[in-house]
This record gives structure tokens, sequence and C-alpha cells, in this order.
């Protein structure tokens, strides 16, 4: 699985002063390693004199309290002395700067970290040629890329809407219309992996230094994509299912790539679910045209839920406004509030109160009725 890779200096591989700062003495910086592979519990390390194998320290594996806190793909770390058999052997998880994650589909307490210090994600969608509408539009369904696009923000990252499989568009036009409503200002590229259109683009969307992520679900041609920026085979590009139009995972592992034009690249394995965290993030920057809208409301603290003087809802009636979208916005928020129940100890403790303190108000309710 790990392969050479040429390696450029600290900075190139995205070694700033968030980084350099962790560090008391510049001399040490010649420890500091960045994790391109991460493989039951065994890494793939770049670093200023080329690729290494790497290991966690005993004192490391035993100090963090769950597993998003160890090494992942993107993560900067700072190696200790190389062990007996000269393995690199990781002393400690430098600060992140963003944090790709998700609800840990097997622990609904945790959370799964896909990629580390990541500057922006390339969140990739793709029209089938199927004949059948329904199935055609599904790999540009509107809530998932919403869905995506909230989880980049989460991270601190900025997210780009990327069209694949342009050529099996029936209408193009119509597609790149559709995804950049959802959008919202955000970049969007259209592109093919099959014909090369749009991949200049693509790479011109990296600057120096910068990390990118592929993310999306299985089936848009994300390896595709990988291989053309890299402009050379790495990734197995797998087929889509006939019936339903549903991809296989052919990336099976995340991994980080140095572009030969500069910038770094991220390839994560498509994901059925995505469950947003509790972290803060500002949905409001995904549906800006519902946030100006709430802006006008009566009250300060309008839910859009059937208030008087509410100017969403009166922008819903009128067919200013899509209703999905303020459903979808809704969806979202309630997610991320529950997520936040559930990671954070004092929020449980509130909620446990406040359900306490409503049972008692409807007994004594109950109790005065009689």
């Amino acid at each position: 699985m790990y392969h050479d890779l040429e390696t450029p200096a600290l900075s190139a591989l995205g070694f700033d002063d968030h980084f350099a700062s962790q560090f008391s003495d510049p001399d040490a910086w010649d420890r500091a390693a960045r994790v391109a592979v991460e493989h039951r519990g065994r890494y793939l390390l770049l670093s200023s004199t080329g690729t290494r194998e790497g290991v966690l320290s005993g004192r490391l594996r035993h100090a963090v309290g769950s597993t998003a806190e160890l090494p992942r793909v993107g993560d900067w770390v700072e190696l200790g002395p190389l062990s007996g058999s000269g393995v690199a052997v990781i002393a400690r998880v430098l600060e992140r700067k963003t944090s790709f994650v998700r609800r840990d589909p097997g622990d609904p307490h945790g959370l799964q970290v896909i990629a580390a210090n990541i500057d922006a994600a390339f969140v990739v969608c793709a029209e089938s040629g199927s004949d059948d509408d329904r199935v055609r539009l599904r790999g540009v369904n509107p809530a998932r890329l919403e869905r995506y696009a909230t989880a980049v923000r989460q991270s601190g990252a900025r997210p780009v809407f990327v069209i694949n499989k342009l050529d099996l568009a029936a209408d193009p036009e119509q597609t790149i219309a559709h995804v950049r409503a959802v959008a919202r200002g955000a970049e969007v590229i259209a592109t093919s992996a099959f014909t090369g259109a749009g991949i200049e683009r693509l790479r011109a969307a990296i600057g120096p230094s910068e990390t990118l992520a592929l993310v999306g679900p299985s089936g848009v041609g994300k390896s595709a994509l990988t291989n053309r920026l890299l402009g050379r085979e790495v990734e197995r590009v797998g087929a889509v299912r006939s019936d339903d139009e549903r991809g296989r995972h052919t990336t099976t592992h995340r991994e980080l790539f140095v572009l030969t034009g500069g910038g770094l690249l991220i390839d994560t394995p498509g994901m059925r679910e995505l469950g947003l965290s509790g972290e803060d993030g500002d949905v409001d920057a995904g549906f800006d045209e519902i946030a100006t809208l709430g802006s006008e409301c009566r009250f300060r603290d309008c839910r859009h839920a059937g208030e008087p003087g509410c100017a969403v809802i009166t922008a819903i009636a009128r067919g200013e406004l899509d209703e999905r979208r303020l459903w979808s916005r809704q969806k979202l928020e309630r997610e991320i509030e529950h997520a936040r129940q559930k990671l954070d100890p004092r929020a449980r403790a509130a909620q446990k109160r406040m359900f306490k303190t409503r049972a008692r108000a409807h007994r004594l309710r109950d109790k005065m009725g009689k």
C-alpha cells in the first residue's frame, strides 16, 4: 500500500506558522512529519528528508482520550527517537488547524476524523447516464450536497462543489444550475475525469501548499479525479451498478498525495452516511437567503415554524423561497444540536434537567386539572 513519493520542503507539505509555533525551538522542525497513510496502527509519514514508516509511542497510545485524538491522514506529528528497528516513533500529534469529521457510525458518542488540516474540500457529485430521471439526478441530490457543505464548513475549511462525469449529463447547463442553487456563492467546477474537461480548473483551485480533500459518496469518480490530478494511476477505478446507478467502493483507505504543480490532495473512500458533529459551524453560510429573510422576522428568535410575522414563511407562501431549503436547514440544525447533546456532558445534564422540569410541570398541571 505504501509507495514512494517525491517529498519537497516542509512548507510545500503545508507546514506553516500554526504548526511551527508548537515547537519551542526551530531546530526541532526537522522532527515534524505529516501523515500520508494510516493503516492498522502503522503510518506512512512525509518529512523534509523523505518518506518513512512510523508507529505510535506507548505514551501517546495510552494518553489519548478517544480515537479521534490519534494521528489521522493530514495530521502533523512530532517524531521522537527511532525505535530499535529503525522505525520512526510518533511522540505527539500537533494541534489541528482544521478537522473534517463525522459522527462515528460505530459509536454514537464519538467522532471519526476523515481528514485533518485541510484548507478546502472538493464536494464531488455526478449525474449518471440513466434514462430514469429519478436515478439520474440521485447523484446531485441537493440535501446531500447541503449536508457535505455544512460538514466542510464545520471543519473550518471551504467547500468547492465539483460536478464530475459531465459527459454523462443529459443537460449539462441544467445540472450546473441545479448545483449552483445549492452552492450559494461557493465555487462550482464541472469536470469529466473521462475526457479531462475541467481538470485544469481543479488544479487551479488548489493553491501552493494548500491541502484539499476529495469527499462524496461512492460512484461519483473521486478516484478517477485523483488519477487525473496526479497524472498517473494510483487509485483503482470501479464501475457503477446498472440497476440503481450506485457506485462501488474503490478507494478503501484515505491517502495524502503531493501534487507535482504544488499543493496536496487527500482522497477518501465514499461515505454511505455523513452524520454531522456537534461542533460549532455556520449553517447560515449555506442558507444565506434564509438568514437574510430571518433578519426581517418580527421576533429575533423566530424559528420559522409558524410564528406571527415570520418573513421566511411569508416568502415560501409567495413562492419566493423553496420550502425544501427551510426543511433542509432545520433538519441540519436539529442534527447538530442532537449531536452536541450527545457529545457534551454538560449539555446532556442540562437537557435532563429540562426534561425533569417539564415532566414536573405536566404532573402539576394534571394534578391541578383534577
